[in-house]
């Protein structure tokens, strides 16, 4: 018997996630202010789109081969899209993940059969960070494909053909600004340059967490970090290829302190309950509306379950530890905040 609508694997799963209306942020700010709901992919996260581009394109082009095991160096979200995927494809899969990174992300990366390698958290220069780990294993063994989500365009290609594409329809082609973080740069790089097409008129703003380079790099052409932050898989200390591709107008940093008061907030006036990441990329947009005034349309990315997130973001205790322990500012004065806050914060990037 044959099923019109019946997936046969579950990667057709992934992509054509729903647009939603976050209505206590967009009754406060005379905007619009809409979410990709990228945590409903089959993994959790956006990164399932890139680990299905990356895995298809590489399968296409010949270099991944039936037999081999799929090796990446991955903060969590990717590893788990990747893990889906090979499972789902008959690959066997290899994640090299820094310590110290959420404890659910570990979990799901085994719990769709694949190795989990940990080492030590340490700066990109050392031979031991991660992505050189990962690299290095995959060039050593000749049964190995090293995905290389960071430089491996096909990242970015899948939200140019797929993830740009679904907002300006689900919009109707009313899309003034686009918001997001970026770690490989892959999310912000498609879907910028697929939506600036569609509308040259559109404001493309990276919101950077304290501690990442990113934001000091569009200021002045090198990279540098001023504090730090506990959210995991965003901001980076250099130049790679998928975020070369991006289109972006606008670059903000927001403190840590804004995502907590953003996530709690959504969460008991709208019912949605925000990783850190997604966190971050509404308070960067809730930022752009309070700065491009009443009448837009604001799209950002919800980017994968919070649930990701509970044992930093949602945990008093661990919150504590941190420092972050006082009063939660209302979402009435960080948007006053916002407006008031001088315009030398925003970088205008010349592209």
């Amino acid at each position: 018997m044959e099923y019109p609508s019946l997936s046969s694997n579950i990667t057709q799963l992934i992509g054509h996630t729903d647009l939603l209306r976050i209505g206590s942020l967009s009754t406060l700010s005379g905007c619009e202010i809409l979410i990709k709901c990228e945590q409903q992919n089959p993994g959790g996260s956006i990164k399932d789109r890139a680990a299905l581009q990356l895995v298809t394109d590489a399968i296409e082009s010949g270099k991944l081969k039936p037999g081999m095991t799929i090796v990446e160096g991955t903060a969590g979200n990717t590893g788990i899209g990747l893990a889906l995927v090979a499972k789902a494809l008959g690959f066997n899969m290899l994640v090299v993940m820094p310590k110290g990174q959420a404890p659910e992300k570990e979990q799901m990366i085994t719990l769709y059969g694949a190795k989990l390698m940990l080492v030590d958290a340490c700066p990109f220069a050392n031979p031991d960070h991660f992505y050189h780990t990962a690299k290095r294993l995959a060039e050593a063994n000749d049964d190995y494909w090293w995905a290389d989500q960071f430089e491996n365009t096909s990242n970015a290609k899948a939200h140019y053909q797929h993830t740009g594409p679904e907002i300006w329809q689900q919009t109707n082609g009313q899309v003034d600004a686009l918001v997001s973080v970026a770690g490989t740069g892959g999310t912000i790089a498609g879907n910028s340059r697929y939506l600036s097409e569609q509308n040259p008129a559109l404001q493309t703003w990276l919101v950077d967490p304290d501690g990442s380079g990113i934001y000091a790099y569009l200021k002045t052409g090198q990279y540098a970090a001023s504090g730090s932050s506990f959210t995991e898989g965003i901001g980076i200390m250099r130049l790679v290829e998928n975020f070369r591709q991006a289109k972006v107008d606008k670059a903000i940093t927001l403190p840590d302190l804004d995502l907590i008061a953003i996530a709690r907030h959504v969460q008991e006036q709208d019912g949605i309950v925000l990783g850190s990441s997604s966190a971050l990329n509404v308070a960067g947009a809730l930022y752009a509306a309070a700065k491009m005034g009443k009448g837009n349309t604001i799209v950002t990315f919800y980017c994968d379950v919070a649930e990701r997130s509970s044992s930093k973001l949602y945990s008093a205790e661990y919150l504590a530890s941190k420092g972050f322990n006082q009063p939660i500012e209302s979402l009435e004065d960080m948007f006053q905040r916002y407006k008031s806050q001088a315009s030398e914060a925003v970088v205008n990037v010349a592209r």
